[in-house]
């Protein structure tokens, strides 16, 4: 069985980081070993004040008894750091964890609505981009694309996306996944660049009402998931598009709190075992 290192914020309550990780990866069929960098009481999309657990030292022990046991990843995943520290401890166990064929892949999670969160400073970004290099796949919204890049999120849309995503590459160097594209009215998706490949593209799914937090947790474990068990970035991307397109109207339906994210716990037998493989149902 295939192993991934998630380093993630764990949210107690409210559907994102590593409580979506975890399920999203264990039902694909992977090994997810989190490392939580801290603990929150609940995610920050409007709970109010946040009770936060600081775990970096944690963190710095956990990666030194791992590396004392000969641990290796297949992959290792990193979403949320709550300081450049966490970021550079992230660099560093990339550095500790990685065998030949290890895949890493880095959901920059720096803002979103052309800002950055409040809670990320430049030199957080400036670290995080440090990161991104250690990469062989990213996954920024328009936003951090833009921040990745040093520009106004506002120049973006002037900009071919393909043209955008191959720029992050890094001459090709890296895949590059950017969601939260909006190619038409009432549709959503994400344009990728696969470095393995050369090729590039758009993925398209139909938008469902609302907007919900931890969507992009969860579109990072799907895909995630789908490269472990040797999936190419196309079909990955248009897997963990589509689930969470189905998810999203799901949950609509029901109208539950948005604050709670999507109900996505139902439809995880979309994505059981070999259900990768079949032709999409989802």
């Amino acid at each position: 069985m295939r192993k991934v290192a998630a380093i993630h914020d764990l949210s107690c309550y409210g559907r994102c980081s590593l409580a979506v990780i975890l399920p999203v990866l264990s039902v694909i069929g992977v090994q997810c070993c989190p490392l939580p960098g801290t603990v929150l009481s609940t995610h920050t999309g409007g709970f109010g004040p946040v009770q936060r657990t600081d775990l970096t030292g944690q963190v710095d022990g956990t990666l030194r008894h791992w590396q004392e046991l000969g641990l290796c990843f297949d992959g290792i995943y990193t979403g949320y750091m709550a300081s450049a520290a966490q970021i550079h401890q992230a660099i560093e166990a990339v550095e500790r964890l990685s065998g030949a064929n290890t895949q890493v892949v880095v959901d920059p999670v720096l803002g979103d609505h052309g800002r950055l969160y409040t809670s990320i400073t430049p030199q957080m970004a400036r670290a995080m981009g440090q990161l991104c290099q250690k990469a062989q796949v990213i996954t920024p919204n328009l936003t951090e694309a833009a921040i990745l890049l040093g520009l106004d999120p506002e120049t973006l849309l002037d900009q071919r996306r393909e043209d955008l995503a191959m720029e992050l590459s890094g001459q090709g160097q890296r895949s590059v996944v950017v969601t939260g594209v909006t190619p038409e009215p009432g549709y959503t998706g994400a344009v990728w660049y696969d470095h393995t490949t050369g090729t590039s593209g758009t993925t398209v799914a139909v938008r469902a009402p609302g907007e919900y937090p931890g969507t992009g947790d969860l579109f990072a474990a799907v895909l995630t998931g789908s490269l472990m068990m040797g999936e190419s970035l196309e079909r990955g991307v248009s897997r963990a598009a589509h689930f969470i397109t189905r998810c999203a109207s799901y949950t609509a339906a029901l109208g539950t709190d948005v604050r709670e994210g999507v109900l996505f716990e139902p439809l995880l037998p979309l994505l059981l075992g070999d259900a990768l493989a079949m032709d999409d149902r989802i």
